[in-house]
């Protein structure tokens, strides 16, 4: 649409003239006419106060319209504003054949109402058809069709019409002003926003409270809080949507800590907050994670009354999801008596983001489990799912690997409709990644009708976890062609796809191609991807070179994979380098240690073994938990080392036996282990287990969870096993000949990456195991 080719439109249109003068009451016919600002106008009520005091039933009053012929004009308003309530177009179109019958649809008054009922009913054609052959408009008929384009999310045609209520020479008012900045906020136009700002300040009404809100959130929107601050501050009467705008501000850029004081200000202002200050205060609780806080604010709440506000009370539910008060969420959840589906998806929302928020596998599950259960509940009701609930349990289905749900889903959003959207099409695909099946992923991808530059990275990553490197690189330059730019997490997808591939020459390529043509500047991500792949090709003089290089201080994950790299080439001098510079960050993550371990007890350095013994302790380091899980028919069966727990044990380790000894005939040899991982264990437990290392390295959890599945699902089904820490070298190895004795597809996901096997080979091309030697203790 090229009525804003440019913001000199408004330049040249928007003249206003030093003096104020009243503006006429109807449309101008002076075209040429200067336009001037109205100072000290204001819009007057949309309609009188009806002498109806008891609630309107909408069936009697349009009973006594169709008996009478002559009504008076003020009898329409209360039907109309029903009609708003109810959400009725049906009977808007009703009231509106009755004024086009008796001929009020002369009255400005009656027809500005009956505009803004369609407007507010959704049905915005209509209100433009009663604008269009209204015979007069005044400002407030304008300004109600610029309201209904801003409401109904068509903010170009409120400009449109804007324009075109200066043309005609009708004034704007500070709302008129207020609502035409709402438009340049939803158009992402910042350069048109300061372009009306520069008029309200000439004319000096950057004071007004309707300005003054629409310019903070205007500037909020953009990252521009000075501007933003600085409009809240120029407000003379600050109301509570003032405090709001400003609060909600702080919150949306970050700073949570000011937004609090602000409203700490305004309670001592003594203004009293309503139900969407308390809401953003409840957000900025979540954000800190702050439950006390959380806590007198839901104490505040029901000091106003907001109980019964169902905003309120998603709002108090999500915030105690987010501080890990699952069960006193779920409580608020089947509390609530008429829950909309905003409610439902609050709840499902929030488990989703507890399954990351949880500090052990079995609580996520747990979390997870929880989501999917609500989802049923909720297909069971009489509501159905919207794309946002969708797009949540597909998330959960991913964090899960429950492929079998996720493939529920997809049939669900096929039924639904919903599989044309593009946030439902693009979890679907990333669903299917990181379940392990890439050709579903692939098939889902093709059949968006409509991809986001999220679509396109999702699919170019999972076919680079895949070990799909022409796949990926042959998507890149396709979404290159369609005209999608690429951003950092792009690149990372395509980088990691040659250093699977051990491509150099083309992943310094893209590599400078990321800097110079999009002006993207690397990150470490992008350095892990060439560190990676000179370590996977065993040029680790090459590797060393690009950390010494390295513009930013390269984090844990950088040196484990040099350290990966030169224990599998045998350069153990470069190793203990980096061992060092890894102890330096004093990490976190105990796969860390437990790699420094591994590779100090092979070196048969003792002093570096206790000192990195020592430090697990002082940083309060736990032993690795050795743990897999299989989610079958949508129960979730996990298994521990040497586990002889679940019922068919004595079938599990049989079959295990047989496969052990079909494994050493196909070649396999079992290596001999230490058990390093559990530092608390005492030297008698040592003593006592040296003699079952063996049985240790048959039986890690995911061997356990792997014969577990090929007892009790179909001889062509693919599994997916989930490990809490990364795989020994020893069940890489014996995987990878299970799935060749076996024929199956076994995919394997640790906290590392994505094991596909298949036909004896892995994805990760053996990559991808961090603990060769790793024996791991129950």
């Amino acid at each position: 649409m090229s009525f804003l080719s440019s913001a000199s439109t408004v330049t040249s249109t928007f003249k206003l003239e030093p003096e104020f003068r009243r503006h006429p009451s109807s449309i101008s016919s002076d075209k040429n006419v200067s336009i001037s600002y109205q100072k000290s106008q204001t819009i007057p009520p949309l309609y009188e106060k009806s002498e109806l005091t008891k609630p309107l039933d909408v069936d009697e009053a349009l009973s006594l319209l169709k008996e009478s012929t002559e009504v008076e004009s003020s009898y329409y308003i209360p039907i109309l504003r029903q009609c708003i309530v109810n959400n009725s177009v049906s009977v808007v179109q009703t009231v509106h054949a009755h004024i086009i019958k008796t001929g009020t649809y002369k009255d400005l008054l009656v027809t500005t109402f009956l505009m803004n009922a369609y407007a507010k009913c959704e049905a915005i054609r209509d209100a433009r058809r009663v604008f269009d052959y209204m015979p007069r408009r005044n400002v407030v008929a304008w300004t109600t069709m610029i309201t209904g384009y801003v409401s109904n999310s068509q903010p170009d045609l409120a400009l449109c019409t804007f324009l075109d209520m200066l043309e005609a020479g009708v004034y704007p008012t500070n709302f008129t002003l207020g609502i035409i900045l709402n438009a340049c906020s939803s158009m992402n136009s910042l350069k048109l926003g300061k372009e009306l700002h520069g008029y309200i300040i000439k004319y000096q009404i950057d004071y007004d409270t309707s300005i003054g809100n629409s310019l903070c959130c205007l500037y909020s929107k953009f990252g521009n809080m000075d501007s933003a601050v600085q409009a809240f501050k120029a407000i003379k009467e600050k109301n509570v949507i003032s405090w709001t705008a400003a609060i909600s501000a702080y919150g949306d850029n970050g700073d949570v800590a000011m937004g609090m004081k602000l409203f700490i200000e305004m309670l001592y202002e003594g203004v009293q907050p309503n139900e969407y200050t308390v809401t953003t205060i409840f957000s900025l609780c979540c954000t800190m994670l702050s439950f006390g806080i959380g806590t007198q604010i839901h104490a505040l709440s029901i000091k106003l009354g907001f109980t019964s506000n169902t905003l309120i009370k998603n709002s108090i539910m999500y915030l105690y999801l987010k501080c890990g008060n699952v069960d006193e969420a779920h409580k608020l959840f089947t509390n609530i008596e008429a829950a909309s589906l905003v409610t439902w998806n609050s709840m499902i929302a929030g488990l989703t983001q507890m399954i990351d928020m949880t500090n052990d596998d079995i609580s996520a599950y747990e979390n997870g489990n929880k989501a999917l259960d609500i989802f049923l509940k909720l297909n069971r009701s009489d509501m159905k799912p919207d794309l946002y609930t969708l797009s949540s349990i597909l998330t959960v289905c991913n964090r899960l690997a429950a492929l079998e749900q996720g493939e529920q889903v997809h049939s669900m959003a096929l039924k639904s409709g919903y599989l044309s959207d593009v946030v439902v099409g693009t979890s679907l695909v990333n669903m299917y990644t990181k379940c392990g099946s890439i050709e579903k992923a692939t098939k889902a991808f093709l059949e968006m009708s409509n991809r986001t530059l999220i679509s396109w990275t999702t699919m170019i990553n999972g076919f680079a976890q895949h070990g799909q490197t022409q796949q990926a690189l042959q998507l890149f330059e396709d979404m290159r062609i369609a005209g999608v730019r690429p951003n950092k997490v792009t690149f990372v997808g395509v980088l990691y796809a040659c250093s699977y591939a051990g491509m150099v020459n083309e992943a310094f390529g893209y590599f400078e191609s990321m800097q110079k043509d999009y002006k993207l500047k690397p990150v470490m991500d992008h350095y892990t991807c060439l560190i990676e792949m000179y370590a996977r090709l065993g040029r680790l003089d090459d590797a060393f070179g690009i950390i010494k290089k390295m513009e930013i201080e390269p984090h844990e994950i950088i040196w484990s994979n040099l350290i990966t790299g030169c224990r599998s080439h045998g350069n153990t001098e470069l190793a203990l380098y980096a061992a060092e510079q890894l102890l330096k960050f004093k990490p976190k993550h105990t796969e860390t240690y437990v790699l420094l371990l591994s590779l100090y007890t092979s070196a048969e350095r003792w002093k570096d073994v206790s000192h990195v013994k020592k430090l697990m302790e002082e940083e309060k380091i736990r032993g690795l938990k050795d743990l897999s899980w299989i989610i079958m028919k949508g129960k979730m069966y996990s298994f521990e080392p040497n586990d002889r727990s679940h019922i068919c044990s004595v079938e599990m380790y049989k079959l295990l036996e047989e496969l052990f000894e079909k494994a050493k005939i196909s070649g396999y040899e079992p290596s001999e282990s230490r058990d390093i991982c559990d530092h608390d264990i005492n030297d008698q437990e040592k003593e006592e287990d040296e003699d079952n290392a063996s049985a240790f390295t048959v039986y890690h959890s995911e061997k356990l969870a792997i014969a577990f599945a090929l007892l009790n699902t179909p001889s062509a089904a693919e599994m997916v096993v989930n490990k809490s820490i990364g795989m020994s070298g020893d069940c890489h190895s014996f995987i990878k000949v299970v799935s060749s004795l076996t024929n199956r597809k076994i995919v394997v996901r640790d906290s590392r990456r994505l094991h596909k096997f298949v036909n004896g080979q892995c994805s990760c091309l053996d990559f991808g195991i961090i603990f060769p030697e790793l024996a791991v203790s129950k």
